[in-house]
């Protein structure tokens, strides 16, 4: 045990805390990743679980960053920024998104599941700041969202086709 305390450090958050933060964000990703498995969307349950999870960790980690020995050591010349990873996972997402949408004879395919990946994206950065009722109340309305609505759609196309 003494050569893994010599690799790790303490962290800020109790352990208990980030493990739950971790997997509640892989929870949240999942309520939008099983709507879009179920519809056989190519970004399904495991894409969206990462995604959320990644952006957990990354947020989580920030705030490690923003406690740890290292900034407090370097005082004011430290200029540490938690928006600027809450960036970074939304371009790291966005390009994961964009991965998703495919364009074929002059039809476009996969911008909800790119939508629902990036939600996803911003579950896991709520998770990992511990706003567990925030991103539960934001995956209830993504997942209205993509199935109720994508129900009324297709009555609409129905009736106008």
């Amino acid at each position: 045990m003494g050569a893994f305390q010599d690799f790790s450090v303490s962290t800020y958050l109790p352990i208990g805390t980030i493990g739950l933060r971790l997997v509640v964000a892989a929870l949240l990703g999942a309520i939008i990743g099983i709507e879009r498995e179920w519809r056989n969307r190519p970004a399904g349950l495991r894409t969206h679980m990462l995604t959320a999870l990644a952006a957990a960790l990354f947020t989580i980690l920030t705030g490690e960053i923003l406690q740890s020995e290292m900034v407090q050591v370097q005082g004011d010349l430290a200029r540490a920024d938690p928006i600027r990873v809450i960036e970074a996972v939304t371009s790291g997402v966005a390009f994961l998104a964009a991965g998703a949408i495919i364009q074929s004879r002059g039809a476009v395919h996969g911008l909800t599941t790119g939508a629902g990946m990036w939600l996803a994206g911003a579950l896991g950065v709520a998770a990992g700041l511990g706003q567990f009722a925030i991103g539960g109340l934001a995956a209830f309305l993504g997942l209205i969202i993509i199935s109720l609505l994508k129900r009324a759609e297709t009555a609409v196309e129905k009736k106008a086709g």
